[in-house]
């Protein structure tokens, strides 16, 4: 079995470009347990089991390190959000595509619970650039929310209107529903959380 030394002693050899996926896997298992204000380089380095100047050599900083993974990691998000979209607004009414969409959503959540920490973990203490780049995630789950509810009301000719209101207090629940599934503070499942978000603006639906 090779030591934390020798892992160390070869971990140069590979080069910043092959060592960059094994770091910021790393940095994933680091962030994910101890939060943005306790992931260093050295954290992260210790954890891929090499030294910190190879850290240095993939990323120039703990900023940039982390603007690499949530660029990946929102890679898998955004891919959970869209499989969430109902496939045919036209079919099925806005509160059956809430509950569909959203039940699909959280269960995804729920199978990438580490992604899902760097997003909602990156808000808090991180540099202007990182909080930046975690608001410009969430604005295209609030606008994915908003197209979908113009396609799904019949009827709905301004945009405008109430729209964009319900589809960020929508997020806001789905947020809320997602931080509970990966910090363990609920023992619903992603299916009864949706639930609950469906019947709490299914009256909202008949206002817009």
């Amino acid at each position: 079995m090779v030591g934390d030394a020798e892992k160390r002693r070869r971990a140069p050899h590979l080069g910043p470009e092959r060592r960059r996926p094994l770091v910021l896997d790393a940095a994933l298992e680091v962030f994910s347990a101890r939060g943005y204000a306790g992931t260093t380089m050295q954290s992260v380095a210790d954890a891929a089991g090499v030294t910190k100047p190879v850290v240095y050599d993939c990323f120039a900083n703990r900023d940039e390190l982390l603007l690499a993974l949530l660029a990946r990691e929102e890679q898998h998000l955004v891919i959970s959000i869209v499989s969430a979209l109902p496939a045919d607004p036209d079919v099925g009414t806005p509160e059956e595509h809430v509950l569909e969409g959203v039940t699909a959503f959280l269960t995804a959540v729920a199978k990438q619970p580490q992604s899902w920490r760097i997003v909602f973990g990156a808000q808090y203490g991180a540099a202007p650039v990182v909080a930046e780049r975690v608001l410009a995630a969430r604005g295209f789950l609030v606008e994915s929310l908003r197209l979908t509810l113009v396609k799904s009301l019949p009827g709905v000719t301004d945009p405008d209107a109430n729209l964009p209101v319900l589809a960020e207090l929508l997020a806001s629940m789905i947020e809320a529903c997602a931080r509970m599934l990966v910090t363990g503070t609920t023992d619903r499942s992603p299916a009864e959380l949706a639930r609950t978000v469906s019947q709490v603006v299914g009256g909202g639906f008949t206002n817009v």
